[in-house]
């Protein structure tokens, strides 16, 4: 298993094949689903079959997990991919357990994944976005450094819109 990146209390690492049930049942929880893209289990399932096939891929889209370095216990996903829009922007997006919500679990996670971007990527500049509700999620962004930018569209949803640069 490769890990991505380490700090104090977590480790981001690449999925496993026999965590696909982890994963899954992380997208059970309805306050969990609020703020994310709606899809299937058959769609998660592929999601999840596609990242692992493609870690090797350094242009493919990277979902990794996030793990509490002290117990193993699963946390959520993170993942980093070529922005929509430009592709020369790297998007950040995640998604944490409900019981690891309001304790820097995210901001540390991002920042992680910020440097990951950088060094390992050699991205510029690191964007991220939440709907506009997922005010949690934006003070996360906020507190790892991120400028709140004007609100985007995309796929005919408004969305609050976060830059980072090097």
């Amino acid at each position: 298993m490769h890990i991505i990146a380490e700090t104090p209390r977590l480790i981001i690492r690449e999925l496993q094949p026999e965590e696909e049930n982890i994963f899954l049942d992380h997208y059970n929880d309805p306050e969990v689903l609020l703020y994310i893209p709606k899809r299937t289990r058959e769609e998660r399932i592929n999601i999840y079959r596609k990242a692992i096939a493609s870690y090797a891929d350094s242009n493919a889209l990277r979902i990794w997990g996030i793990f509490n370095k002290a117990d193993g216990d699963f946390i959520g996903t993170c993942l980093l991919r070529p922005f929509t829009y430009d592709a020369t922007k790297t998007e950040l997006g995640y998604s944490i357990e409900r019981k690891y919500w309001n304790k820097g679990i995210g901001t540390e996670m991002a920042a992680a994944m910020i440097d990951y971007a950088f060094k390992e990527m050699s991205s510029d500049q690191v964007v991220a976005v939440t709907i506009p509700e997922n005010i949690g999620s934006q003070r996360v962004l906020e507190k790892a450094g991120f400028k709140k930018m004007e609100n985007m569209m995309r796929d005919g949803l408004e969305l609050a819109y976060f830059e980072f640069e090097r």
